[in-house]
């Protein structure tokens, strides 16, 4: 598999390439993390759980997250506002990889 990769004279057309595209940046997978924990969470609860992200990170986080197709944010209409976020199809399917990605930490951290 790997080595397809290096035979592949364009990086950015691989797979790889577009997954971390997707999730770079320092709090996506931590968000997605959340929604697979959590399942459904409302901006709020986001903004707790992760005490370090700015609301303009966390915003531009989700919007992209949502534009890839990622999360779903369900908007209600009511007064104050209620949005929640969950996991969209596409999400749940990258939560495999995610879960291995925690295991391996929980195998090689110190």
């Amino acid at each position: 598999m790997i080595s397809n990769y290096i035979e592949n004279a364009n990086f950015e057309d691989t797979g790889f390439s577009y997954t971390l595209s997707i999730i770079s940046g320092k709090y996506k997978m931590i968000i997605l993390y959340c929604l697979m924990e959590f399942r459904v969470v409302r901006y709020s609860e986001l903004k707790r759980y992760i005490r370090s992200i700015s609301h303009k990170t966390l915003s531009n986080s989700l919007k992209e997250l949502e534009r890839d197709g990622l999360i779903l944010r369900q908007e209600y209409p009511q007064i104050p506002p209620k949005v929640e976020y969950r996991l969209s199809e596409k999400g749940m399917s990258l939560m495999v990889i995610l879960d291995q990605l925690c295991v391996w930490g929980e195998t090689h951290r110190n």
